[in-house]
Formats: structure tokens, C-alpha cells, sequence
């Protein structure tokens, strides 16, 4: 399996708390990658593409394979900081 996922990258944890808190409100996954993100991806509106199980950190790689699409995790912290991920799809 694939999954396709999306993901804002951010360096602590009060600042995704932050951002989770505003996608709540209804603000756009897409606009608030480009905002907030860290990663090269927020240009794009934080879209990895699809990826398969091996090619991202596991911690990262372990959350987009349990979410279901158009879902969005909780903050989840890797070696490279605090990463909200929503999965687009899957195949």
C-alpha cells in the first residue's frame, strides 16, 4: 500500500498545538502548511506525495498509515521536530 499524505513541520510543540487549534477553526490544511511549515514541501501546500512504508521516518511513516483520509493527526515528534499530518489518499 501507498499513502499519500500532506504534513506541516514545525519546531515545538506549543507551535503545532497552535496550528491544530486553527485547523479547527476551519482553516486550510494547504494554507496554513504554507504559513507555519518549516519543510521545502510547505510551498506546496505540505503534499509529499505518495510514499510507501520504508521511504519516511517511522514515527512519521506509523501515523500516515493509521490515519484515514482526510484525516489529521496529533502532533507527532520525530528527530526532525513536530509534524501535523493529513493523509489525501491511499492505493
Amino acid at each position: 500500500m501507498k499513502v499519500r499524505a500532506s504534513h506541516i513541520l514545525v519546531s515545538t510543540l506549543e507551535e503545532a498545538k497552535t496550528v491544530i487549534s486553527e485547523l479547527n477553526k476551519g482553516k486550510k490544511f494547504e494554507d496554513m502548511a504554507k504559513k507555519y511549515s518549516s519543510c521545502p514541501s510547505s510551498a506546496n501546500g505540505g503534499d509529499l506525495g505518495f510514499f510507501s512504508k520504508g521511504q519516511m521516518v517511522k514515527e512519521f511513516e506509523d501515523a500516515a498509515f493509521s490515519l484515514d483520509v482526510n484525516k489529521i493527526s496529533n502532533p507527532i515528534k520525530t528527530e526532525f521536530g513536530y509534524h501535523i499530518i493529513k493523509v489525501t489518499g491511499k492505493k
